[in-house]
Order: C-alpha cells, then sequence, then structure tokens
C-alpha cells in the first residue's frame, strides 16, 4: 500500500475519508455552488486539486486520494454541472474559460501559497489555463499533471464523446449503469467487479420520478460541446497551445499507450515547447489512466516528491 511509504510524512494522521465543500463562483447570470471534496489535513500547506474528466466527477480520484492523504491536503471539486455542484441556467456556460475562472475562486478559498495539479482530460486543460495565469508572485501552480490531454485533440475522440454525452439514460440499478459506464469507458484499463462499481457508484443519482438511477450530470453540459466546429476547434487549438507555451512550472505528461485522444505525436511535441513536460506512458490503458493501479499512483506520487 502507498500509503504505508508515507507515514513518516507530517500529517500521517489524516482522515482517509473525503470531506465534502461548497465554494460559491460567479457566472454571467449570478453565483453558482461548486462542489469539492477534501482529504487529509485541512491544516496542511501542501495541497494536491485533483480535477476530472468532462463527464465524471471528483470521486473518481478517491483511490488516489487515500493513497495521499497522508502527505498531502488532497481536493478534488465536481466540476460545474457535474456531481454534487449545481446546474447552470445557461448551457453555454460549460466552457474552459469559465471553470478556470471557477478554480481561482476555489484556490482563493483552500487559501495556500500555491498548490500542485492533476487534471484528467478536461480537468487537464482547465489546469493548464490556470497554470498559464502569472500575476507579481507567479503562478498559483508549483507542479502540473496533465493526464492523457494536450493542446491538439483527435477528432476521432470527440466524436467518440459526442456519441454518448447528455443522453437520457436510466438505470433499474448500480449493476446495470456499471456495465454502461464500461461499455463506453473501455480506455480506463481493466478493473475488477468492485472496482468499476466504485468508480460507478458516484456517477449516478436516484430518479426524481421514480425507482432507478440516473447520470450525476446535467445533459446540458453536452450543448457546447457537440457545438465545436471543425474551425472552431481550429482556434481553439491555437489558444490552447498560448496557454501551454506561457507555462512555467514542472509538467509530467501521462499519456494512455492506446489513448485515441492525445496522440504519441502531440504528446513528444509537448516535451519540445512550453514547459517542455516530461513523458510518462502507460501500457494497456487509452484515454484515460484513472490511478486505480498501483503504478500509475506511484509515478504521480514520485512526481510530486521529486526536487
Amino acid at each position: 500500500m502507498f500509503n504505508a511509504s508515507l507515514d513518516e510524512g507530517p500529517h500521517m494522521n489524516a482522515t482517509h475519508e473525503p470531506r465534502l465543500n461548497h465554494v460559491d463562483c460567479l457566472d454571467a447570470l449570478g453565483l453558482h455552488r461548486m462542489a469539492y471534496w477534501e482529504w487529509g489535513d485541512p491544516a496542511n500547506p501542501r495541497v494536491l486539486v485533483c480535477v476530472h474528466g468532462l463527464s465524471r466527477q471528483g470521486r473518481d480520484f478517491d483511490t488516489l486520494a487515500r493513497a495521499l492523504s497522508d502527505h498531502w491536503r488532497v481536493v478534488c471539486p465536481d466540476v460545474v454541472g457535474r456531481g454534487r455542484s449545481d446546474w447552470l441556467v445557461d448551457p453555454m456556460g460549460y466552457q474552459v474559460p469559465a471553470y478556470v475562472a471557477d478554480m481561482v475562486t476555489l484556490l482563493a478559498r483552500l487559501n495556500a501559497p500555491h498548490v500542485d495539479w492533476l487534471g484528467t482530460s478536461m480537468g487537464g486543460l482547465i489546469g493548464m489555463g490556470v497554470a498559464s495565469l502569472h500575476g507579481a508572485h507567479g503562478s498559483p501552480i508549483r507542479k502540473l499533471i496533465l493526464n492523457d490531454v494536450g493542446p491538439r485533440i483527435q477528432p476521432e475522440a470527440v466524436a467518440r464523446i459526442a456519441a454518448y454525452l447528455g443522453q437520457p439514460i436510466r438505470f433499474s440499478d448500480l449493476d446495470e449503469a456499471a456495465d454502461y459506464m464500461a461499455s463506453i469507458s473501455q480506455g480506463f484499463g481493466h478493473f475488477t467487479r468492485e472496482q468499476w462499481l466504485a468508480l460507478c457508484r458516484p456517477m449516478v443519482q436516484p430518479l426524481d420520478d421514480g425507482p432507478g438511477l440516473r447520470l450525476h450530470y446535467d445533459p446540458s453540459i453536452a450543448v457546447p460541446f457537440k457545438a465545436i466546429t471543425p474551425e472552431s476547434a481550429a482556434i481553439g487549438e491555437t489558444l490552447l497551445w498560448q496557454r501551454y507555451d506561457a507555462i512555467k512550472c514542472p509538467t509530467l505528461l501521462l499519456r494512455g499507450a492506446d489513448s485515441d485522444l492525445l496522440t504519441r505525436e502531440t504528446a513528444e511535441e509537448m516535451t519540445r515547447r512550453g514547459p517542455r513536460a516530461r513523458l510518462h506512458e502507460f501500457a494497456g490503458v487509452g484515454h484515460a489512466p484513472m490511478f486505480v493501479a498501483d503504478e500509475q499512483i506511484a509515478v504521480v506520487r514520485d512526481f510530486l516528491l521529486s526536487p
């Protein structure tokens, strides 16, 4: 167990279950509440923020957070529209620049001089936006981990995700939901049934109008995603490369060796420009590594602890 290797840290008595908190964030029509899960000692100045992918939520990082919470205060937000966070009135607010603004509000709430950041897919794009911000005291991010994402996103992956995103699917029970999640998330890797159920459980909520379950997120998060055109995608890629090139903190790029979203070519380009990310690939995984396997947790831990 990784916790055993961290027991010599200064916060070895940290809790191994998360606390649920909320922060009010500003949008074009008023305020919305963003939920975040917090692990470890709330007084620990060493903070790791973990941000999930497009249709996921903060409990994706439970295994990683348990492994690291003896040494870090681990904060895992539910990006607005997902999990325990509010849904937006205007679906066009579900875009990365607005998420970056929400995370700046969260960082102010955490009251840490700087944080480390791990972002999976969309969470990585948000992390690029935050890490590229520089004030009088530099960037708020000390070290950045981008999990299977970069400025160039393959259109085949966008089409795959668009095919299921926002569908009004209902499930009779958790087992049926887990089967569905496994069918659309094969890139996550190979898990036991128990691990799939653990990844799936926070992804569903009881129906309001009878027995059964529904997905945890606002179906309207699909509206701006499905409005992407080849022209807007090209403009977005240019802007993302600008953000990436502005990053100055040490950066680790993780890639599933079978990823259909982040190509090896793009990953290698990211090692040559901007922060010149260090690249690590995981065999047998596509989009995206989920940090359930010990090997994946070890790579994160070693990078964060390195000088």
